[in-house]
């Protein structure tokens, strides 16, 4: 049997009472005011543990840091039993026992994979959005997942920015109903509801716009052209609800996002009234030193920190240094409390002071995985998605009887049919373009010539 902590007796008030969201900032406050520093940052530290790796590791030894109070959240584990294990750690063998915060980018799809962003946008057909977004979520919360890096609402307008696969286009108005489509799907009513997640808007802000569609490159316009075309999405996405806001990697008139206080205070926070949760994207404060405008990973916590963000994603840079920034008086104790308080909210807002495990049911995991309700979904959604530019002499659909050549290195592959960003999605039952094909038109009309591979110069199979 598990120890006895205090987050477990928290949680059983919280059951008792049925706490209402109003109701949680006593609870935060009195879960803050017995933290130690080194539990604080602990909290507002986000570390990756196995799975995938999406950006430089800045790892270590997970388990360690999770039993120490050194890591209070954790991106990229994957699976129930080893979720459940790691949750076990926080719980039962840290002194509050606080749960851990489990996230992943759950883009299109988390098993059952939707197609990319782009595609379902030219659907222009939200319910189908909303719908795929919330298989998402129940697929991936059944998994032991409860936080996604989704919606990415980036207004992108340079198809030069591999990125742009991931977001809305280059429409405003469009951008905004997938927004709050995505929000609904993946938040429902109610976070407590252990069949959704919490969204995490992404890239805050601009970061569609980088100079000649280099990916963490400058962003240069006027203020005026970043309130009309790239912020809308971003309030609609808070207007709807969304728990969380990730920063973006670009910097904008010269400062960093994730260090931009004109950003994360001045709009953010004091404009909009955000109250959610502000999340960097992976070591983007570390990235800060490269973009010139602080000299160390200290001086790159120190400006994060005062500009408002609440959780260092992979740079260590809270848990190393805001302990010597406070005690050169260069943060404050209260901006410290400030992140630990958010990144406290939301974990009773999802209910894990209430049952930690709430993510973590076996059976749930094998019986809402590739159902056949999800896979209509994704079929319906791909049907709609499709657009058709140029039908040149009518050579679709293609005709019966005749021969078919069926060329290039996508052809025949399963796993490119998922795109980028497909999560856990399982690619060896999936019939390609040629296959498919021949299935409806024969073998012995159809022939394939693979060519060459995506990334190759070798013409020899020309």
């Amino acid at each position: 049997m598990g120890k006895i902590t205090l987050a477990t007796i928290f949680l059983t008030i919280f059951f008792l009472s049925n706490l209402r969201a109003e109701d949680i900032a006593p609870k935060v406050e009195e879960l803050l005011a017995e933290m130690t520093l080194e539990e604080k940052l602990g909290q507002i530290t986000l570390h990756s543990a196995y799975g995938d790796i999406t950006g430089p590791e800045a790892g270590g030894n997970v388990l360690e840091k999770i039993r120490t109070g050194r890591c209070g959240n954790i991106l990229n584990a994957t699976k129930v039993k080893n979720i459940r294990r790691l949750q076990q750690i926080a719980v039962e063998e840290t002194r509050l026992g606080i749960p851990i915060l489990f996230g992943y980018d759950v883009i299109h799809g988390y098993k059952t994979i939707f197609p990319i962003p782009l595609g379902m946008a030219s659907s222009w057909d939200m319910k189908a959005i909303e719908n795929s977004a919330k298989i998402a979520a129940t697929e991936a919360a059944v998994s032991g997942i409860n936080w996604t890096y989704a919606p990415m609402v980036d207004i992108a307008r340079d198809p030069r920015w591999g990125r742009i696969a991931e977001s809305g286009g280059e429409d405003t108005y469009l951008g905004c109903e997938i927004a709050k489509a995505n929000v609904r799907g993946f938040q429902g009513n109610n976070l407590t509801n252990s069949l959704t997640i919490a969204g995490c808007v992404k890239h805050f802000a601009a970061y569609g716009a980088a100079q000649a569609g280099r990916d963490y490159h400058t962003v240069d316009m006027s203020e005026r052209m970043l309130r009309e075309v790239y912020l809308p999405p971003f309030k609609a996405a808070i207007d709807a609800g969304v728990a969380s806001l990730m920063t973006s990697f670009n910097e904008l008139d010269g400062v960093p996002a994730t260090g931009n206080s004109f950003l994360l205070k001045k709009i953010l926070r004091d404009e909009w009234k955000f109250k959610g949760m502000v999340v960097t994207d992976y070591t983007s404060i570390k990235e800060m030193i490269k973009h010139g405008v602080v000299a160390d990973l200290a001086g790159a916590a120190e400006l994060a920190l005062n500009a408002g963000v609440d959780m260092d994603m992979m740079s260590t840079a809270y848990i190393g240094h805001v302990k010597l920034l406070l005690k050169n008086n260069r943060v404050s104790e209260n901006q410290v409390n400030n992140a630990v308080r958010n990144v406290l909210t939301m974990k009773f807002k999802l209910g894990l002071f209430d049952d930690p495990y709430r993510y973590c049911n076996d059976q749930k995991e094998k019986e809402l995985i590739y159902t056949k309700e999800h896979l209509r979904g994704a079929y319906d959604m791909a049907a709609k998605s499709i657009v058709l530019l140029k039908n040149k002499n009518r050579l679709l659909p293609l005709p019966h009887g005749k021969r078919i050549a069926v060329i290039g290195p996508l052809a025949n592959s399963k796993k490119d049919l998922l795109g980028s960003w497909h999560a856990q999605g399982g690619w060896d039952f999936i019939e390609t373009v040629f296959k498919g094909i021949v299935r409806n038109n024969g073998k012995s009309l159809v022939k394939f010539a693979k060519g060459c591979e995506v990334n190759d110069n070798n013409k020899s199979g020309f």
